[in-house]
């Protein structure tokens, strides 16, 4: 195994990477504490988490920075920061519970079967409709998060039709993954 000097890991797409994932306990405290002003607080820290990981993945790319560790942490920041957001918001009952095990279920199972395929020297890249999802489910989180009203409209109301739009996603990319997992593993 390759050692990684520290120069290499902090590079700069890694270190949002590393925020994003630092942004995970400073979201999951906020949500402990009730009122608007706290859940605005937590809302831009978990919108502002979520944008790095757009940059990260642009600046890996156009500055030749691209690595394994890299595109190993990525996915892992995003789950973490998701789950971490939608575990909190269950108590609040600002999301079902059901709803939770079936995104964590839909996680759990593509990161198995990305492993598996990756042992088998296959990497299956995050498609169309994964992406979709994370957009709906950002945007959705981002809604539950805050909860309160906006300007006479429901924040909350806005995030539970938005994570059904990211729910479908998550099953019809699960499907996708899946199917092409299959027919890799029948070839």
């Amino acid at each position: 195994m390759r050692t990684i000097s520290s120069r290499e890991f902090w590079n700069v797409p890694n270190t949002l990477t590393v925020i994003r994932c630092a942004a995970v306990p400073v979201v999951v405290v906020l949500l402990m504490f009730p009122g608007p002003k706290w859940c605005a607080v937590a809302c831009f820290i978990f919108v502002a988490a979520s944008l790095t990981d757009m940059l990260d993945g642009y600046l890996a790319r156009k500055m030749g920075l691209t690595s394994t560790m890299g595109a190993f942490l990525d996915p892992l920041a995003d789950k973490l920061i998701v789950m971490a957001a939608m575990i909190m918001l269950i108590p609040l009952d600002r999301i079902p519970a059901w709803m939770v095990v079936v995104f964590l279920a839909r996680e759990i199972t593509i990161t198995a079967v990305r492993a598996i395929a990756a042992s088998e020297g296959v990497i299956i890249a995050a498609g169309n409709l994964g992406k979709y999802k994370m957009v709906f489910q950002i945007n959705a989180l981002a809604f539950l998060i805050y909860h309160y009203d906006i300007i006479g409209a429901s924040a909350h109301s806005v995030g539970i039709v938005l994570m059904w739009f990211a729910l479908a996603y998550a099953l019809a990319s699960g499907w996708q993954y899946m199917r092409g997992f299959i027919r890799m593993a029948m070839a």
